[in-house]
């Protein structure tokens, strides 16, 4: 029944999109050089600049602006205005992310399923999501595998940031947010422009935010267990070699926050805030980098991009291991994580109606840590260690033709090769070898209304487990999605919409994660496996109305069911049964509604803004075979009223306006009991309370 309601929806949803074009575009079409006189989004989806209109991918396109507004500080905030796009974090250092149910883990140690990218450069750590959004020029969110031009472990989708690249135009802008009760604060600076007119340009971006938190420890006598603290600072270099472009990008930050927090509860809708473990947590984080990217045309045909990047992280943590009162154990940890990568490819232009990309893809990444669980009462400390050193290469190509003017097939096929050496108490090694297609057909009504049909497959590949753990290695996990699609706009682009249905086959999926107590003798070990198979599907639907020259909605949400199918590996692996065949943390609703009205106010503007952020109920993680617990649906509002006048801003703002409670994370007693160890309760992590503050700004 959920299919076909599904499946109604969807074909409803094209009809309405026929409906509006019509409505809109009686007599003649737009041609192609009026619609370029209207503003349009620009998006990178297919490693070209094209019309966010013309791309038959899943796109939704935050902009610098839409940041600003919406009172987006990191990257992760995109998620309330992304259908299908689903964030979690309980940690300064890892966050847990899935597209259309696709993707999710529930340990930073798995490759994530969906793929984040910086100017082209892969990351390595989902870790980025919580960096703050500096220079930050646009985000697109891609939905549905992209591992064909992307690469492996994009079998959910890919996130695409793309920072504002200095040119000769001189530019700088200051901001400074602070809100309360929970000393929440951002302060922030970047400044741009020629260094040698014509050949050299610089950017330079500074910040600094904190927070307390919304989490106490009474035990400790602590009103700020979940602090935060975070500094960056980035820089970049364009370089005009003649006919060649170089982009030149570093940067630096340091993160101290906490390892995961959680609060022991008596069940998921009871909402505690006092995490009372015995020893502060702690998780430090220092990461640098440092990239470059070269455009150069080879000849009137083909033209040259090469990336190349050097990261590192290093950390430590200190945290209470068993989250409890209970003085049980206690968890340090040191780690160090060095990735190398370099990206070559050539996009061609073989006649007006085909062109292609093609490319190789290499990276290496290294991995140190050493680690100790000190089990209190005995006073014994049981030390481990683990290195690891994953080589991946890959070559790809996409070609895009134009079967007639108004109809494009494209096909695009991508080869990885993964190694991963693990060395620890135990060594191991996991190897794959994927194919990765996609195949999409673009049928162009007019200029601003298109529908489209594609089919890809995904692959995240698969890893070792740490030292204690009792499975050595998992296997990676594929994808196969199937989607149907429209994207169109009026042609002075007041409205504007896209929607999709699509269909999901999920093989091998790691999502229902478990805990085992460590072969070393102490403590317990998360470890990562292979539940089975899973099938997702579902609707999606965004839309931006100007109903008049002052008021605009902007509106998205996504209707999915997302299941386990078949939970086999699980049940080998571990020896117990799946409570649920749900998949942990995923809803089957999302929904994001905001009203921005802006009203002349002498030289000025001032601009109301209201929306709220809607998602549906899930369950938690938990280890019981009979009992899954179901974190309820929940709905955060907020309001912005600013004004902006000669290049200034004043704002007063309210995130979680009323106060709203709910759970980011959750875990389920039974995941504490069979591990062999006493539960007080369960574990739950609330999300961030209401936030009131104040924001300025100047830019120039």
């Amino acid at each position: 029944m959920r299919f076909m309601t599904i499946l109604a929806a969807g074909v409803g949803l094209a009809a309405i999109s026929t409906g509006v074009a019509s409505a809109q575009t009686q007599g003649q079409p737009a041609t192609t050089e009026q619609a370029a006189a209207v503003d349009d989004i620009i998006v990178t989806a297919r490693k070209r600049s094209e019309r966010l209109i013309d791309v038959p991918v899943a796109v939704t396109a935050v902009t610098a602006e839409t940041l600003e507004s919406r009172q987006f500080t990191s990257i992760r905030d995109i998620a309330a205005v992304t259908p299908g796009l689903n964030i979690n974090s309980d940690a300064a250092g890892r966050a847990f992310i899935s597209i259309r149910g696709i993707g999710t883990t529930l340990l930073d140690t798995v490759q994530p399923g969906v793929g984040i990218f910086v100017d082209g450069v892969y990351q390595q750590n989902t870790s980025y999501l919580n960096s703050p959004t500096l220079a930050v020029e646009q985000i697109e969110v891609l939905r549905g595998p992209q591992s064909t031009l992307f690469g492996q472990n994009t079998l959910g989708g890919a996130i695409n940031v793309t920072t504002r690249q200095p040119s000769d135009v001189p530019e700088g802008k200051l901001t400074a947010t602070y809100a309360g009760p929970d000393s929440y604060y951002i302060v922030g600076g970047t400044v741009a422009g020629p260094i040698i007119p014509g050949v050299l340009a610089g950017r330079l971006s500074v910040g600094t935010q904190r927070r307390d938190g919304f989490i106490e420890n009474s035990l400790l006598g602590f009103d700020d267990a979940n602090r935060l603290e975070q500094n960056t600072i980035r820089g970049a270099l364009r370089w005009q070699a003649g006919p060649a472009v170089i982009n030149l990008n570093a940067y630096h930050d340091e993160v101290n926050g906490t390892n995961p927090l959680y609060a022991v509860t008596t069940g998921p809708t009871v909402y505690i805030d006092d995490a009372r473990t015995n020893f502060r947590s702690i998780a430090n984080y220092e990461y640098n980098g440092i990239n470059g990217r070269l455009q150069l045309p080879l000849n009137a045909q083909h033209d040259l991009t090469v990336i190349a990047s050097y990261d590192k992280r290093d950390a430590d943590s200190d945290s209470d291991g068993d989250f409890q009162s209970i003085n049980l154990f206690r968890s340090t940890a040191e780690n160090t994580l060095e990735t190398r990568s370099v990206e070559a490819r050539i996009d061609s232009r073989w006649s007006d109606d085909l062109t292609s990309v093609i490319g190789v893809f290499r990276s290496n990444q290294t991995q140190d840590q050493t680690s100790a669980t000190l089990v209190v009462p005995a006073g014994l400390t049981v030390p481990a260690f683990a290195n690891s050193d994953a080589d991946i290469w890959a070559v790809f190509g996409t070609a895009f033709w134009n079967i007639q003017p108004d109809l494009e097939l494209t096909v695009g096929l991508r080869y990885d090769r993964q190694t991963i050496d693990f060395q620890s108490a135990r060594n191991s090694r996991y190897e794959a070898e994927e194919v990765q297609p996609r195949i999409a057909l673009r049928k162009r009504l007019d200029d601003n209304h298109m529908i489209y049909a594609s089919i890809a497959r995904g692959f995240r590949g698969g890893g070792t487990n740490g030292p204690g753990a009792p499975n050595l290695t998992y296997d990676g996990d594929s994808v196969w999605t199937y989607e149907v699609g429209t994207k169109l706009s009026t042609e002075d682009r007041r409205i504007s919409l896209q929607g999709a249905v699509f269909y999901n086959d999920y093989k091998d999926i790691i999502a229902a994660n478990s805990l085992a107590p460590s072969t070393t003798g102490a403590g317990i070990v998360g470890i990562n496996l292979n539940t089975g198979d899973a099938r997702s599907y579902g609707v999606e639907a965004e839309i931006t109305a100007d109903l008049t020259d002052a008021w605009t909605i902007r509106a998205s949400g996504l209707l999915q069911n997302a299941r386990i199918t078949d939970d086999t590996r699980y049940r080998q692996t571990t020896g117990r049964l799946l409570p649920t065949d749900r998949i942990p943390f995923q809803p089957d609703w999302t929904l994001s509604l905001q009203s921005d009205y802006v009203v002349p106010l002498g030289q000025g503007e001032l601009t109301f803004s209201g929306g709220i952020v809607g998602k549906g109920d899930r369950i938690g993680a938990g280890l019981s075979s009979t009992f899954a617990p179901e974190l309820d649906s929940y709905f955060l509002a907020n309001a912005t009223i600013s004004y902006r006048v000669n290049g200034m801003e004043f704002a007063v703002f309210s995130n979680n306006l009323f106060d709203e409670d709910y759970y980011e994370s959750y875990i389920d007693s039974s995941t504490l009991t069979a591990a062999g160890l006493p539960a007080l309760g369960s574990l739950g992590q609330v999300g961030d309370g209401r936030r009131v503050g104040v924001r300025v700004g100047y830019s120039f």
